[in-house]
């Protein structure tokens, strides 16, 4: 018979790591399963500036690393798997993965966000040649070359500054006459004399044969589509896509409760509406999605685990 958990955390990212850290120092059983590298999102960020208490020059990379050696200092169990189904029903939940099967009492969701995409040709054939959606990770590959940022809200616009220390130039491309971007960022953007922005535009099709050569980008209100193309001495150019993200709760879909964008409902304390069942971070409905807020989730959301595996089976 497999091993019965307390607590079963779904992701490895800053929500599912602090769940587990939570759970395991309230010594519950608790299993973390990811089917990626730990960290999410956070690991592709170069610098992380407004995480409360963090070092000097803290990175994605680093905060993650500290937080993964907290949980397995308190005893969490971690696992690389993909979850391929879940039955959340009843007093024993169960996580069916690719290879193996896990019980637990309690489900703890934190399977975060992925990069929204533009759904323009050219865009999938040439993803990783030119085409990312991660400047921390692909930035360096642009150094002296101009790329093209697609986007007006937070991130798009700090990861647009991020690229001027790499790229001669960045052309911030929005679809609308202005920026989404909180007013502080904007202006840190506006005062960058390696940032041109392209109003009320959006990408019709990223061009080239094996890497990117060019974008055409559709003007909104008239029509008029430009052709921009790689300076002829480069050969290639980036183009870097921040237009939000989709919660990855697919395999939730009819099994809990989900608002009209998929993001799952929950409570103050992270209760969804299925006994038992949690959600914490980018997974869930909330107004800021942040390494702080995601902490603070599954700190909750193990905490009301133990409260209710205590009431209820013992």
């Amino acid at each position: 018979m497999s091993k019965l958990y307390d607590v079963i955390i779904i992701g490895a990212g800053p929500a599912g790591l602090a769940a587990g850290l939570y759970a395991a120092r309230a010594k519950m059983s608790a299993l973390i399963i990811e089917k990626d590298r730990n960290g999410g999102q956070i690991v592709t960020t170069d610098e992380v500036a407004n995480y409360p208490g963090g070092v000097e020059e803290e990175t994605g990379p680093s905060l993650i690393a500290r937080m993964v050696a907290q949980t397995e200092e308190f005893g969490a169990e971690r696992v690389k798997a993909t979850v391929v189904d879940v039955n959340l029903e009843g007093d024993i939940k169960v996580v069916k993965c690719e290879e193996a099967e896990y019980q637990a009492r309690a489900v703890i969701i934190a399977t975060g966000a992925s990069p929204r995409k533009l759904g323009c040709p050219g865009e999938q054939e040439l993803t990783g040649k030119g085409v990312s959606y991660c400047a921390t990770c692909d930035a360096d590959f642009f150094t002296d070359f101009e790329v093209f940022a697609i986007g007006g809200g937070d991130t798009a616009v700090e990861e647009a500054m991020f690229l001027t220390k790499f790229a001669r130039k960045v052309t911030l491309v929005h679809r609308r006459g202005e920026l989404r971007a909180a007013k502080s960022i904007q202006e840190k953007a506006f005062k960058n004399e390696k940032i041109e922005i392209i109003w009320n535009s959006e990408v019709a099709e990223v061009k080239g044969d094996g890497m990117v050569e060019s974008i055409v980008l559709r003007n909104r209100e008239t029509g008029e589509l430009t052709e921009h193309h790689a300076h002829e001495d480069d050969g290639t150019m980036g183009v870097f896509v921040f237009v939000g993200y989709i919660p990855q709760t697919g395999l939730f879909t009819d099994k809990i409760e989900l608002d009209k964008a998929g993001y799952i409902l929950t409570d103050v304390d992270m209760k969804t509406n299925v006994e038992g069942v949690y959600a914490a971070g980018d997974v869930r409905q909330k107004t800021l999605r942040q390494v702080v807020t995601a902490v603070a989730d599954g700190a909750i959301a193990a905490v009301q685990a133990e409260k209710y595996i205590d009431n209820k089976f013992h």
